[in-house]
């Protein structure tokens, strides 16, 4: 299966709302995704991300075989964090236990190694959402810690881990 990033596109609304109009999905993400998640709620989405600052926000579309299999960013943090950057992805369904997360997310971090001065990347996945964090682990992310009681998801108190990958060389 070829994997790929490309930047968004404004016609990438109908594909995206379709990958992420689903429960399984958005329960391991962050608060504040629409659901049910349409079309209009992705155009809304793609709009923001492509008026993003390109140096702060490095957002793209994760392809297998041409066809939109998910999402990945990274956003640079600030002040004495600015050579830092936290990680966020998910994915469609239909390509969960594929490999596409873990190329992907080695894509993200070797173009930002390559074509920024970012020297750290981070990643919190729920403690027990077991596949993103095996995602990491392949993709040269190690664990730093456990996040006690750091997440309220779904009305439960959860815990998160703190994984990072850093510049090589560092």
């Amino acid at each position: 299966m070829q994997i790929a990033l490309r930047p968004w596109r404004p016609d990438d609304a109908p594909a995206l709302a379709a990958l992420i109009n689903d429960r399984a999905v958005q329960d391991n993400l962050r608060d504040g995704i629409p659901y049910p998640y349409t079309a209009a709620d992705g155009a809304a989405f793609l709009a923001e991300t492509l008026a993003a600052d390109p140096d702060t926000t490095f957002a793209y579309a994760v392809t297998a075989d041409g066809r939109l299999a998910g999402s990945i960013a990274a956003y640079r943090q600030g002040n004495i964090h600015r050579r830092t950057a936290e990680l966020g992805y998910y994915l469609g369904r239909d390509f969960w236990g594929r490999g596409v997360a873990t190329a992907a997310v080695r894509l993200l971090c070797e173009r930002l190694f390559d074509t920024t001065d970012l020297v750290r990347l981070f990643a919190e996945p729920f403690a027990d959402n077991a596949a993103s964090r095996r995602v990491l682990e392949k993709a040269g992310f190690t664990l730093e810690g456990v996040l006690r009681r750091n997440a309220v998801k779904n009305g439960r108190l959860r815990d998160m881990c703190l994984y990072a990958r850093l510049r090589p060389g560092i």
